[in-house]
């Protein structure tokens, strides 16, 4: 039976994992080039 849990909370952190990047995508690379440019000053 635990091993039924943990597959289950692996694949929702999985899901989750996905569902972030798909949604927060603009976001994540928003702050990867202002931290570019904050370096190049």
């Amino acid at each position: 039976m635990e091993w039924l849990i943990f597959l289950i909370v692996v694949v929702a952190v999985v899901a989750g994992v996905f569902w972030a990047k798909k949604n927060f995508r603009n976001e994540i690379e928003r702050a990867k080039r202002i931290n570019r440019a904050n370096k190049n000053k």
